[in-house]
């Protein structure tokens, strides 16, 4: 029986079934066609000791990791955002050139960059070795290794102790919690910060983003669970912000416990919403499995009515969510032919499992489609905005999460 990745406990409790899906970001060359998928059950736990709500580990992180297609420089949206998060520590900390900034699962280190063009001393950790050259050719110092103890004592010994480590949607990845968040709290120097963003479980759960639920995102977490893992390895969160990224993230700040201040007023608060709306409770997750199917024979009938109607379908997107709604929901590339993305390191590819192509966005308007499903639903503004033409010959988006939209 597989157990709790914080407390141990087993796992008994299922959140949601999705079925079996391959690996998220595990695109498909065009030479590997004649290969078969490998698929791997997608059905998270809540463990009902601590309520951490977590994936089995059904392969290494270093075979889903080493090599990895997502690059952070191609959303507009992101890049705006994490250029406002560095002024914003920059002057709350007073950051200067002789401080340290750690970004953990750093990319193609664009974040770091923000904090370089100010002469402050970086250094990135990213176990993706693709991805990590990129930032390197950048001129971001760039470890491309997994972070855990081993790794927070080579930095320490080489870089010394940070003033700031960022984690932005990395702690979903981890699979051994414990050893990582020790890990930071080693590589921290006295009075220094940690902030981590992380899609918030309460508004997976409100919201119905069930497609965020994939196997390389070993854990979803709540405040609360958080804070108890943080706790338990001498750091304190002694402050939380909500963001709109990723369909509702939380931005969380710690310290090590003798230097935290008390907690703020926000973090009693979203606490309370959490356990309100079940998070501590199996019964909490019974409505959100209802949802989850309704979301799947909403998008079927859609695309059945589109089909029936001689009415062309085009995707926007290949993020690693499409690779479970698409195939929880069946669709392959009988009803949605292609998709299209901006990023060039999946163009030409296939998503695993239904085995639709991406290609590059001019293809939408050389076949001009009557609607453009927009996969990466969280980023619905900027492809709206980015995709404007396609209104000239009258087609429409479709957003289909939280709810099936069109939006003409």
């Amino acid at each position: 029986m597989d157990v709790c990745r914080f407390c141990s406990s087993p796992l008994q409790h299922v959140v949601t079934d999705l079925g079996l899906s391959p690996l998220s970001n595990a695109l498909v060359n065009s030479g590997d066609l004649e290969r078969e998928d490998v698929y791997y059950p997608l059905r998270p736990y809540v463990c009902e000791n601590c309520w951490l709500v977590q994936l089995p580990q059904l392969e290494t992180a270093e075979n889903i990791f080493c090599e990895y297609p997502y690059f952070s420089s191609y959303s507009t949206s992101w890049l705006k955002h994490v250029a406002a998060y560095a002024r914003e520590m920059i002057d709350a900390m007073a950051l200067s050139s002789d401080s340290l900034v750690v970004e953990l699962g750093s990319n193609d280190g664009h974040l770091l960059e923000c904090f370089q063009k100010r002469d402050i001393g970086v250094v990135g950790v990213e176990p993706a070795k693709n991805v990590a050259r990129t930032a390197i050719a950048n001129g971001v110092p760039t470890e491309a290794v997994f972070f855990g103890s081993a790794t927070s004592r080579d930095l320490r010994a080489r870089y010394g102790l940070a003033d700031l480590i960022v984690g932005n949607n990395v702690l979903a990845h981890v699979p051994d919690l414990n050893d990582f968040i020790a890990a930071m709290c080693s590589l921290l120097k006295p009075n220094g910060i940690i902030t981590m963003e992380f899609p918030h479980l309460l508004r997976l759960v409100e919201r119905t983003e069930f497609d965020t639920i994939y196997h390389e995102h070993f854990c979803y977490f709540s405040l609360s669970v958080v804070r108890r893992i943080f706790q338990a390895h001498n750091l304190c969160i002694y402050d939380v912000q909500e963001l709109t990224t990723h369909g509702g993230s939380l931005r969380i700040f710690a310290k090590h416990l003798k230097d935290a201040p008390s907690g703020s007023p926000a973090v009693i608060s979203l606490e309370e919403q959490e356990v309100a709306a079940g998070l501590e409770s199996p019964n909490g997750y019974v409505q959100f499995d209802g949802r989850v199917k309704t979301v799947k024979d909403d998008l079927l009938d859609f695309l059945l009515m589109a089909s029936r109607e001689n009415r062309a379908v085009a995707g926007y997107g290949a993020p690693a969510k499409a690779t479970t709604l698409l195939n929880y929901c069946g669709i392959d590339r009988t009803v949605l032919p292609y998709t299209v993305d901006r990023n060039p390191h999946k163009q030409g590819k296939y998503i695993p499992g239904v085995r639709i192509p991406i290609e590059p966005p001019e293809t939408i308007y050389e076949r001009n489609p009557d609607y453009v499903l927009v996969l990466p639903w969280n980023l619905a503004g900027e492809i709206v905005e980015q995709m404007d033409a396609v209104r000239g010959w009258g087609a429409k988006f479709v957003l289909p999460i939280p709810a099936l939209t069109i939006i003409s």
